[in-house]
């Protein structure tokens, strides 16, 4: 059991509610503090105070006021209005992230939702009810509108959800789960949609991704090392102190572990006196990549535990302001750093996956082929990792440094970090591709030296991936292997 507090979300409990089918609780002194802040809305809708999204329409029309008859109608028309998401639904694990940072977020007790409304979004986590949220239309500033729209739409009974693997109408799920849908009350409506969760639930699982894929980085290099026999001086210890970055001393200490007792690698002077740089400039390059990735997790963090709701309430309905938590660029920065940095292990890796197939800078068979002329071998795998790569730089753009104005120039600056969570996914997922074929290739050139020669890790990596994509012996249809390993490596452990 998960219990959230609206303060001290950690990584390892997403993982937990995520991937592990844990269920959710709200803290006790948490609910205590949402109705406080509820009474606090319903004092202002008694006395009829202009207060933003309470008693006033919203965006461009926050100096329209409503009547109190018509605050309920209010936020189910924000609702109905705001759900303009287009495209391919998120991942439902994308989804269900969405649906615990948003209670998560309105826990903290500045957002004056009844505590009924945050019942809804863990009973739809705790039964696996997940909205189905379009991936694009959302600005990333006053929210993640359009995507936390159709989130809500869920609770209210309309729109579709995913449940047992099917996608249904949410009122369908709802009634099998004997869940009553909501009406919404006054500010419930802007609450719920006033957030960054579609941005961090994607930055979330794309950090997670990236993370694991740097591990496997790592050994899946140090492979590469054996099947080209590089030169193991470069990780040096003294080397990567003198130049005081602790991620890259990191970085070399791992690589100098996976290949203790490795009889593949070389000292300088003896094959050659220096390795280009794709191999000598690992630990700089992937090291750069993890002091990325820890300033990723930081802002993450941060943000899955931040009151991202516009007006907030605060000191028990004394003090109502309207400000601009909503808006993303904290994790719009985040996330092109995080694309730019993953990009970077594709960048490389494919310059490792040449230099193992290419006959003018190895001693190795052409293209690795069992019969070069005759039979192709990795030629095309090359190709493949190099198309990915070019790919990635198009999507590493970044997508934080656009804005356009929205709400008849209301909201003149926004943040497009949505977007940016977007192209970072794909980016890890591109790279994993292209890790993925030089694993392929790199286990080729080690087994070529002598597998009885690697390391003790490097084997077992090798050993483990050769029971999902076997030693070429013959050409054959590589997408099936490139897949496999892909999957593989889903499965496989980070570190060896």
């Amino acid at each position: 059991m998960v219990v959230l507090t609206g303060h001290s979300l950690r990584f390892s409990e997403i993982k937990r509610v995520l991937f592990e089918r844990e269920t959710v609780l709200a803290s006790d002194k948490s609910m205590e503090d949402v109705k406080e802040s509820r009474k606090a809305v319903e004092d202002i809708v008694e006395k009829e105070s202009v207060i933003y999204g309470i008693t006033t329409g919203f965006g461009k029309f926050s100096d329209v006021l409503i009547q109190k008859e018509d605050v309920e109608g209010l936020q189910k028309n924000l609702i109905y209005s705001h759900a303009c998401g287009v495209g391919d639904p998120f991942p439902e694990i994308v989804s269900r992230a969405m649906l615990l940072l948003r209670a998560n977020a309105l826990l903290k007790g500045y957002s004056g939702v009844r505590p009924l409304l945050i019942n809804r979004l863990i009973d739809l986590l705790n039964k696996r009810i997940h909205p189905v949220i379009p991936q694009q239309g959302s600005l990333g500033a006053s929210g993640d509108l359009a995507p936390l729209s159709h989130l809500a739409l869920a609770l209210i009974g309309e729109g579709e959800v995913f449940y047992k693997r099917k996608k249904v109408p949410a009122i369908t799920a709802l009634k099998k789960e004997g869940i009553h849908p909501i009406a919404l009350s006054a500010k419930e409506g802007l609450a719920l949609i006033n957030g960054t969760q579609a941005m961090t639930a994607m930055g979330v699982l794309g950090y997670l991704k990236a993370e694991k894929l740097a591990y496997q980085a790592e050994i899946i290099a140090s492979l590469t090392m054996e099947g080209l026999r590089g030169i193991i001086d470069a990780f040096d210890k003294d080397i990567h102190v003198a130049r005081g970055y602790q991620e890259q001393a990191e970085v070399a200490d791992r690589i100098r572990k996976y290949l203790k007792g490795s009889r593949l690698t070389t000292k300088q002077g003896e094959l050659r006196v220096q390795d280009a740089y794709s191999l000598r400039c690992i630990p700089q390059v992937h090291g750069a990549t993890w002091q990325t990735l820890h300033y990723v997790k930081d802002k993450l963090e941060i943000e899955m535990n931040a009151a991202t709701d516009n007006p907030l309430i605060f000191e028990n309905g004394k003090k109502v302001i309207s400000g601009g938590n909503f808006h993303g660029q904290p994790i719009a920065l985040a996330m092109d750093f995080l694309g730019i940095a993953v990009a970077e292990l594709a960048n490389i890796s494919e310059r490792r996956i040449e230099r193992l197939v290419n006959p003018h800078l190895n001693d190795l068979p052409p293209f690795l082929s069992p019969e070069p002329g005759l039979q192709s071998g990795a030629m095309i795998m090359q190709y493949t990792a190099a198309s990915l790569v070019s790919e990635n730089k198009t999507l590493a753009h970044p997508a934080s440094v656009d804005s356009i104005p929205s709400s008849a120039n209301q909201e003149d600056h926004v943040s497009m970090g949505t977007i940016a969570a977007r192209h970072a996914a794909k980016i890890v997922e591109n790279t994993t591709r292209v890790l993925a074929i030089e694993a392929i290739c790199s286990m080729q050139a080690a087994e070529y030296r002598g597998k009885d020669k690697m390391a003790p890790k490097t084997r077992t990596f090798l050993e483990s991936g050769r029971t999902v994509v076997p030693f070429i012996k013959t050409d054959r249809m590589f997408y099936k292997d490139i897949d496999a390993m892909y999957w593989w490596m889903k499965r496989a452990p980070a570190r060896y």
